[in-house]
């Protein structure tokens, strides 16, 4: 049998599970696709950096402003080295939306009328709704692949997608819907005989699984902090070559020059850092990281899998349950989407609640795929290194429950 993670000795560090909720139940949290919870660690590091380091970093002369500096520059160090990346090829910004705004706005000088971006129906909207608008902008053509009924990307037409006009690539390393993780080599490959730029939205991947910016072969990379059991207001953007982006955001610690008329702007990746940046969030976030790869990130990658398995497994033996995505453990991750015939995703969500079950319910941010499948709205369980099987076993219990108490009544 697979070694599971010591679940009781992880949740000692997150102090929500400490607390009990809807008249004294347990927390059962399965929405970390949405949001992570945070350990102590990670929440004593943004405390103990407002107590004892707080000023504004790359500013002052002061023994203040050189210590949060130095912690700030070291939380970048530790992001570049959780993805394989070098400290001077990561930018931190407030979210991984926009870091993803951020290539698309400085990309646009580059987009010629008639270029082709390519993205997929499984985006998640931070990675569709930017594309869309630089398109506008530019006079570039927007194109897709589509979604297969199994709810992988149908990469037969791969040629015909991603053709030679084609200026970017913006992918989705695993869906945030339908928990798979798609094939980036191959796309990658295509993109590059084409010379197209690449980007990767890993939200749902870096925090689950090992990864490497080289060997993935790609251009940009972003993720977000609060996914990862790091704090909100924090998002990586990693580039291969930053130097040859122009700057989004104008201001304070990002110019090198400045007179009446002119500016010049400072090295990547400060020139992307405008005014003073979220610096307890991104030493949070670099605790975080520490905290993950303290405990594995592959230990964390099997252990998930293997959860993953007992839910599928579960929930297909539910009658009249259907599963949106991949129902095998090849090329997926642990979020897993569904619906029970009669029951609407809300009123499911609602009455594991009433339980102490947190599930996500909606189109999660991902409009048109659900429109592809043809729904309004899934229930969707997410896991994380904190679950155990018996998350899953009140999971399916309470569904069990919701089914008798809308349908059998």
């Amino acid at each position: 049998m697979q070694k599971l993670l010591d679940i009781q000795k992880i949740k000692q560090d997150f102090p929500i599970f400490d607390r009990t909720i809807r008249d004294g139940q347990r927390l059962i949290y399965l929405d970390s696709g949405a949001t992570s919870q945070k350990p102590n660690q990670v929440i004593e590091a943004e405390a103990n950096f407002y107590r004892n380091h707080n000023a504004a970093v790359h500013r002052g002369a002061h023994q203040l402003a050189e210590e949060a500096t130095d912690n700030f520059e070291n939380a970048r160090s530790i992001v570049a080295e959780f993805i394989g990346a070098k400290s001077d090829e990561i930018v931190f910004t407030k979210s991984a939306t926009e870091s993803i705004n951020l290539v698309a706005y400085s990309l646009t000088s580059q987009i010629k009328p008639g270029a082709r971006i390519v993205v997929s129906e499984m985006e998640h909207h931070a990675n569709l709704i930017p594309w869309q608008q630089l398109a506008k902008r530019t006079g570039a053509e927007l194109a897709w692949f589509e979604v297969t009924p199994e709810g992988r990307l149908d990469l037969s037409n791969i040629d015909s997608v991603i053709t030679s006009n084609t200026a970017i690539v913006a992918i989705t390393h695993q869906s945030n819907v339908l928990g798979t993780i798609n094939p980036i080599e191959t796309i990658v490959k295509r993109a590059q005989s084409v010379g197209a730029t690449v980007l990767l939205d890993a939200c749902q991947s870096v925090p689950h699984m090992p990864i490497d910016v080289y060997k993935l072969g790609i251009d940009f990379l972003t993720f977000s902090g609060h996914k990862a059991v790091g704090p909100t207001g924090v998002g990586v953007l990693w580039g291969r070559n930053l130097e040859q982006l122009p700057p989004f955001l104008f201001g304070g610690s990002m110019i090198e020059n400045v007179t009446m008329t002119e500016a010049t702007w400072a090295p990547a990746p400060k020139k992307f850092e405008a005014g003073v940046p979220n610096m307890a969030q991104a030493i949070g976030l670099g605790t975080a990281l520490q905290y993950l790869n303290k405990i594995g990130i592959q230990s964390i990658h099997e252990h998930e899998l293997y959860l993953t398995k007992a839910l599928i497994a579960g929930l297909n033996d539910i009658k009249h349950l259907k599963i949106f995505g991949p129902d095998n453990l090849i090329d997926r991750g642990g979020t897993v989407s569904f619906m029970v015939d009669g029951i609407h995703p809300h009123d499911l969500g609602q009455f594991l609640d009433a339980k102490g079950i947190a599930v996500r319910t909606g189109h999660h941010c991902a409009w048109p795929l659900a429109r592809k499948f043809g729904v309004q709205a899934t229930t969707r369980a997410s896991l994380y290194l904190y679950n155990d099987l018996s998350d899953i076993d009140a999971l399916l219990s309470g569904i069990q429950d919701a089914k008798k108490y809308f349908l059998e009544r």
